[in-house]
């Protein structure tokens, strides 16, 4: 069930009605979300319904077990446990076929029973609720998860399936942390809605998704073509198209999760901060999807050692890091080479970051790396859009050698055109931050909204699904 389709549009209205029922019971909107989000998530494959109530039931068991065992070696236990559980079931349905066909080679050549395991579909949202299993788990054994004391099962087993399966960020985040999410589960009233910031939000996103990302989405599906018979010039501007793409669709996508939690009263992190004007690979990191790149600061590179060691060992933290960063994207051997990429450029760059080249305030250096920045991304995002290695290969080379002559503009045009709100965006951002420019929200929101509705793109899932 899409965020743009008629039956998510009926759910979240029918949901909205019930929430704010005149029940003076916090307990009722919780269960109104969870049955809420269900619905949601089982829309279009009731069975996937299983796997997530597994691991809710886990993720509530270890959790309960953690709050209430006061021995910290079973507290341990029960921690390593509950997460190595959710690790091997995420491993099981999402990288199975990975790594099959690492160790055999020949995926056709298995039969039986491995046959028929490989055919099983991936359950989509699994790497982002199995990572709010894993912080609740964690949470709990810091005690770091605003849980109250355990006194009744129930009200445990509600917290935390909302918290799992709270459906605006269900299926591609933001990843909230249990510690920042549980505390805010308490009674909602109708009159603390913050419409202005809730329309502004849903409006942007929708934006975002339906005119700018659907409608290069059609026109970024020429990179999967022959690129032999391409022209250069526009096998560049699609390389840049696919950025903004990537960035409209998931920044689209976070904020209409953001706008639909104020809705009912849940403050979503942020998770995109004009990513494209990072100045430094660093920057981009604390700029883009930034709910996963905390969790993955807090929860795998901190208990690692983080920058506390040596600078060897700061480095092989870091790689580790994105590689396996990467590698959580899509169960391919580029998203691990995508994230390991990444993790080199951090690597490389931290001993220049107090460099004059990094330090200098002069607009054109300034200008200098965010170009640089871009350009590293934009060509990185090639493993995403063409995750085979030798597309990405042969696309670089055709992108070097092509001589083939531009015979019309038109698509050039358009590439050009649908990737100017990113900029735009992005632009618009650096007048605020100076404050030279102001734009009225209300006169932008109604321009937005009537972009939705006069120029739609053909409707698509959001690319975040996948992962």
């Amino acid at each position: 069930m899409n965020f743009n389709s008629l039956p998510f549009v009926v759910l979240a209205v029918l949901t909205f009605v019930l929430y704010y029922a005149p029940v003076r019971r916090p307990y009722w909107q919780v269960v109104v979300l969870v049955a809420a989000s269900l619905v949601f998530y089982g829309w279009e494959q009731p069975l996937l319904l299983i796997l997530l109530i597994f691991s809710g039931a886990v993720t509530s068991l270890a959790s309960a077990v953690i709050a209430r065992e006061k021995n910290r070696n079973k507290q341990r236990i029960t921690a390593i446990a509950g997460v190595g559980i959710m690790l091997l079931v995420l491993a099981f349905f999402k990288y199975d076929r990975l790594i099959a066909q690492t160790i055999v080679g020949d995926l056709d050549a298995i039969r039986g029973p491995g046959q028929w395991l490989l055919t099983l579909p991936l359950p989509i949202g699994i790497s982002f609720f199995t990572f709010h299993g894993i912080s609740l788990v964690v949470d709990t054994f810091t005690s770091r998860a605003g849980l109250q004391e355990i006194s009744a099962a129930r009200p445990h087993v509600a917290r935390t399936f909302l918290y799992l399966t709270f459906f605006p960020q269900l299926i591609a985040g933001p990843i909230m942390k249990a510690r920042d999410f549980l505390p805010q589960i308490k009674a909602k009233e109708l009159r603390d809605v913050d419409w202005e910031s809730v329309t502004r939000a849903l409006v942007t996103g929708y934006f975002l998704k339906m005119v700018v990302a659907d409608n290069l989405s059609v026109l970024t599906s020429l990179m999967s073509g022959n690129a032999a018979q391409t022209p250069s010039i526009i096998l560049l501007a699609l390389i840049f198209a696919y950025s903004c793409q990537i960035f409209a669709d998931f920044a689209g996508y976070s904020l209409i999760a953001i706008g639909l939690g104020r809705l009912f009263g849940y403050e979503l992190m942020t998770n995109f901060n004009f990513p494209y004007l990072a100045q430094s690979f660093s920057e981009f990191w604390h700029r883009w999807h930034i709910s996963l790149s905390t969790w993955l600061r807090d929860y795998l590179f901190i208990p690692l050692g983080g920058s506390r060691c040596g600078p060897l060992r700061r480095s092989f933290n870091i790689l580790i890091v994105m590689f396996l960063g990467g590698l959580w994207h899509g169960a391919a051997w580029s998203y691990a080479v995508w994230g390991t990429v990444h993790g080199m450029a951090l690597v490389i760059e931290r001993p220049f970051l107090q460099t004059r080249f990094y330090r200098s305030t002069s607009p054109l250096l300034q200008v200098l790396r965010t170009l640089m920045v871009v350009a590293f991304v934009s060509f990185a995002w090639l493993l995403f859009r063409l995750p085979d290695f030798s597309h990405a290969l042969d696309y670089v080379k055709a992108l070097t050698t092509n001589q083939v002559p531009l015979t019309g503009g038109e698509m050039l045009t358009a590439l050009l055109v649908y990737s100017l709100p990113v900029v735009v965006y992005h632009v618009f951002q650096i007048g605020r931050s100076r404050e030279t420019a102001r734009t009225p929200r209300a006169w932008a929101c109604a321009f937005l909204a009537a972009c939705i509705v006069l120029n739609s793109g053909v409707p698509g899932a959001f690319i975040y699904f996948q992962f």
